[in-house]
């Protein structure tokens, strides 16, 4: 028997007075796979993962979570999932170690707390104040508050944002056993490489809609090209005309040129030709797919947003 999916959202639009945030957004999350939603600043995934989590009413839509309506059926759904907000979430005069213990008695069956604090690296700092925890302290104990209930769904709001090397590969182990244990995640992230890395699926986000989804395989497949770094704003006008036929040549963010076609040594000689004849140093250059960000910024476009 096939299980309905984790997270099921239709049609969904929420307003901010004259300001539309999210505007007939349609995503579906499959049980036991970790979900990437990717967007810019302002894109309306921020608050489309908040209105599942049921901190936000929808104005038009249909949204389900474990089946259940997150506003409706809120007391029934709560200690089935897990959340780790952007920011806050945490009285400020608590000791880590203390919130953490008290919202694992929230749950029927927690994890081992002094498990999870020596796994996340909280120990030296169990006896600090939330306040006086670093920026990557506060991340990590939001992230075991998220996890120590066990729940079937967690939700993950940039949760290796600040953190060091080190730190981050832990949360992504961790995220991993929890697939692993068949918990659905969804993370939301800037990190193209955390996606990558973590992701079954990805969701594109813009302008409240979403506007991809895939495998991160799926979403990067495309003609093999040749990639390169160069000054900004070359003219290309030279290196399209020494391309084969159908062959597209493109500065795609500033800096960062990309030729799709199929490669042959003959495509590679004219890149390089045409980069000694204007005097460019081809830097980083390449041959294969797109990466994750390529196709993010292809699909969302590079202008900074708020």
């Amino acid at each position: 028997m096939r299980l309905e999916p984790a997270v099921e959202v239709a049609g969904l639009v929420k307003r901010y007075g004259e300001k539309t945030a999210v505007d007939g957004l349609d995503l579906t999350i499959a049980r036991g796979t970790v979900t990437a939603v990717l967007g810019p600043n302002g894109a309306g995934k921020t608050t489309t993962i908040e209105i599942c989590e049921g901190y936000r009413r929808a104005d038009a839509g249909t949204v389900r979570v474990l089946g259940l309506d997150p506003v409706a059926d809120g007391a029934a759904l709560r200690p089935r999932i897990g959340v780790m907000l952007q920011a806050g979430g945490v009285y400020p005069g608590a000791r880590a170690v203390e919130m953490l213990r008290h919202t694992a008695k929230l749950y029927a069956d927690p994890l081992d707390v002094d498990a999870l604090v020596e796994r996340l690296g909280l120990g030296s700092c169990g006896r600090t104040a939330y306040r006086r925890l670093s920026g990557g302290q506060q991340q990590r104990l939001a992230l075991a508050m998220a996890v120590v209930g066990r729940p079937e769904l967690v939700f993950l709001d940039e949760p290796t944002a600040g953190l060091d090397p080190q730190a981050r590969r832990a949360t992504w182990e961790l995220v991993r056993e929890l697939r692993a244990d068949g918990v659905t995640v969804v993370v939301t992230t800037h990190h193209m490489d955390e996606a990558e890395e973590l992701a079954d699926e990805v969701a594109i986000v813009d302008h409240g809609r979403v506007v991809a989804t895939g495998t991160p395989e799926e979403l990067c497949r495309a003609e093999a090209g040749v990639r390169f770094g160069a000054p900004g704003g070359l003219d290309l006008a030279g290196l399209r005309a020494v391309l084969p036929a159908g062959a597209v040549a493109v500065e795609h963010a500033p800096g960062a040129y990309r030729v799709d076609a199929p490669v042959d040594p003959k495509l590679l000689a004219a890149v390089t030709a045409w980069c000694a004849e204007a005097g460019v140093m081809p830097e980083g250059l390449a041959v294969g797919r797109r990466s994750l960000e390529d196709v993010f910024l292809e699909l969302t476009g590079r202008e900074l947003r708020s």
